[in-house]
């Protein structure tokens, strides 16, 4: 599913990076424990969390996670944003909750990641 996709099935808006919305992804995960994001393997996966400080921008590159959505009308600061238009990363912020978010992108044919 492309990022442009997904930006319009959550009606979200995008704080950094825009031209990556051409970008596929294949599978999505949510939660606000980075420690459990650490544990992920699967590739060309999308974060959905509601943390906005530096370590998700850090962890999200330790994994090469090229798009955070940030949920719940979260924003992250101008220097978290400009860290992850650095690293490469595509932003986007919505209103929904992280179940929300999930559900719509899941019932969209989105696949979450399975835990091993």
């Amino acid at each position: 599913m492309k990022l442009s996709r997904i930006k319009d099935l959550i009606n979200a808006e995008v704080l950094c990076n825009e031209e990556m919305l051409e970008m596929e992804t294949v599978c999505a995960f949510g939660s606000d424990l980075m420690s459990d994001v650490l544990a992920l393997s699967c590739k060309d996966t999308i974060l959905i969390t509601g943390l906005t400080n530096i370590q998700t921008i850090r962890t999200a590159e330790m994994l090469d996670i090229k798009c955070i959505i940030f949920v719940r009308n979260k924003r992250p600061d101008e220097t978290i944003v400009e860290l992850a238009k650095e690293k490469g990363m595509c932003i986007l912020a919505t209103r929904h909750t992280m179940f929300t978010t999930c559900g719509i992108l899941y019932s969209n044919g989105l696949k979450g990641v399975d835990m091993d």
